[in-house]
């Protein structure tokens, strides 16, 4: 019997006992996994009884795999994930003078995982900053291999940067380097192929849940060749592959020039009522402002990576912080995913039982969807509501609601154990 998830067709296959390699990670990491498999074991338990199960497979990265191998990232472990194909990671350090730039990217980067993906969701109880966090619903697209992140940079004063400068000074013409003798410089790569294959994701992802809209988030009103080409591409991908799925702003403006705006307004409404995609583009910093005010008008988020990375977090605070908030690094091309906690090492508190595994258990939700198995899934969600509605929270929520039980990291995993039902 095979226990290796294949991808086959556009899709994956996954066997009833799939081995799923696992990274322990660093700083609290040790503390998370553990208590994170056990509600995920339950849930699949609970789910499917004794028919499938998950057979987890430590593989090293980070201080751990230093420690035993003299190799931040060894090849097995790479490896290992490109035979399983799909795997859980608890939160990396950087390593300092390494050569590596982070363990993260450079795992995104190896297997091109070109999605990261964030759910963004209020559990009922959770103590929020915002009004009403029961209206945040958002599913955040980031671009994951290309802008900033492709770690393309050149520090002022090596000959590199020097080089650089005097090719964009004296070959390209740019006259609008402030003070050329002390600049760093950073370059950002942004593609079509690249942003097409991530709104593709994103739009796909959208019509396979049925959700209302595809929100792309840039700043092309500034960074025109980059960002507003990404803007562009999307709105093209969606009028040419997904015609008969999706509404276009870039649609409702036209009629809006050529038969006014009630037309427009009357072929908006008839696109929701036939279930369409609403394709629509904000630009970064009004979104910032909009997700707070009007967080119900956007579902899906499809956007580069820098931008990706302010937005997450934002949205992660409006429903209890990034000690609860999931994410995933996904190529939906090759079926390589890996789940992570998104949030930090935490190595004050490593060892101390404060710890909130609720990130990476999300992830496991995740993860769990991913593989199709839903109904485990389903359990987790649950099992936390009730456990945050019950006031049974780790250090990092107890001191924000009223009337709540402290739990330790393991503690709270036997709550949620508990409350799957």
């Amino acid at each position: 019997m095979s226990h290796t998830i294949q991808y086959q067709h556009g899709r994956i296959s996954v066997p009833n006992q799939p081995i799923i390699p696992f990274i322990e990670g660093d700083g609290i990491g040790k503390d998370i996994i553990e208590p994170s498999q056990r509600v995920i074991n339950a849930a699949v338990k609970k789910a499917y009884g004794t028919t499938k199960k998950l057979i987890w497979k430590e593989v090293l990265a980070g201080k751990k795999a230093f420690e035993l191998t003299g190799n931040y990232l060894p090849d097995e472990t790479l490896e290992a994930f490109k035979e399983y194909l799909v795997g859980i990671k608890g939160p990396l350090e950087t390593p300092v003078g390494e050569g590596i730039r982070s363990l993260n990217v450079a795992l995104r980067q190896t297997l091109d995982l070109y999605v990261c993906l964030r759910p963004i969701r209020w559990f009922k109880g959770v103590p929020s900053p915002v009004r009403f966090p029961e209206l945040v619903d958002m599913h955040i697209f980031r671009e994951n291999t290309e802008d900033i992140y492709a770690g393309i940079e050149f520090m002022t004063g090596e000959e590199k940067a020097i080089k650089f400068r005097d090719f964009l000074i004296n070959e390209m013409g740019v006259d609008k380097i402030r003070f050329p003798e002390s600049s760093s410089f950073g370059v950002k790569p942004v593609s079509k192929e690249g942003s097409e294959r991530l709104i593709r994701a994103a739009i796909k992802y959208a019509i396979d849940r049925e959700l209302p809209s595809v929100t792309i988030v840039h700043k092309g009103n500034i960074m025109k060749f980059t960002e507003g080409a990404f803007k562009n591409w999307g709105y093209e991908l969606a009028e040419t592959e997904f015609t008969h799925q999706t509404f276009t702003w870039k649609k409702y403006k036209q009629i809006e020039l050529e038969e006014g705006p009630d037309a427009a307004k009357t072929a908006l409404s008839k696109a929701k009522a036939m279930g369409k995609v609403i394709i629509k583009d904000v630009i970064t910093d009004a979104f910032l402002q909009e997700s707070l005010l009007h967080p119900f008008e956007h579902s899906v988020i499809a956007t580069l990576n820098l931008n990706g990375d302010y937005i997450s977090d934002q949205l992660a605070a409006m429903v209890g912080g990034i000690g609860i908030s999931p994410g995933a690094n996904i190529n939906y091309n090759s079926g390589y995913a890996i789940f992570e906690a998104t949030h930090g090492t935490a190595p004050n508190i490593a060892g101390t039982g404060k710890a909130n595994p609720g990130s990476l258990i999300l992830s496991g939700a995740m993860l769990l969807e991913y593989l199709g198995w839903y109904e485990a899934a389903e359990h987790i969600y649950d099992a936390m509501e009730h456990t945050f509605s019950k006031r049974k929270v780790t250090s990092d929520l107890f001191n924000m609601m009223e009337g709540a039980t402290l739990l330790s990291t393991s503690k709270f995993a036997d709550e949620i154990i508990r409350n799957i039902h």
